[in-house]
């Protein structure tokens, strides 16, 4: 079994509702987003999932945050932008490009700065 990982980042604005306090205000930050995939095996030159190709799925999902605030693009125009729910929806969007018999997300990292962040996996 191998593990296979990339990080990449975005920026872009949030409010949190129903936060009761400072975060309920816009702010942004620096995202950063780290992505594990499980590859059951290797392919013919010997590696699980190409790195670039797993960066350019990540990113092209990201790119409809970057620059964005993120409480006015589907679905965190009605669901919560937190990082848990960012981890997620990100998780879901990935593994219907990656998924395959051998090949599986494993988990989705999302963290708003450094030390503060949200995992999902399944």
């Amino acid at each position: 079994m191998y593990e296979v990982n990339i990080k990449t980042g975005f920026s872009a604005a949030h409010r949190l509702r129903l936060c009761d306090g400072k975060y309920e205000n816009l702010h942004g930050h620096n995202w950063s987003a780290q992505v594990m995939v499980e590859a059951d095996g290797l392919d013919a030159i010997g590696v699980g999932i190409d790195f670039v190709q797993l960066k350019q799925y990540v990113e092209e999902i990201l790119g409809a945050l970057d620059y964005q605030n993120i409480n006015e693009v589907p679905p965190f125009d009605e669901q919560n932008p937190s990082a848990e729910n960012i981890a997620r929806w990100l998780f879901l969007k990935l593994k219907k490009k990656v998924n395959t018999s051998g090949i599986r997300v494993k988990r989705v990292e999302i963290c708003e700065m450094e030390g503060c962040g949200a995992s999902y996996f399944e």
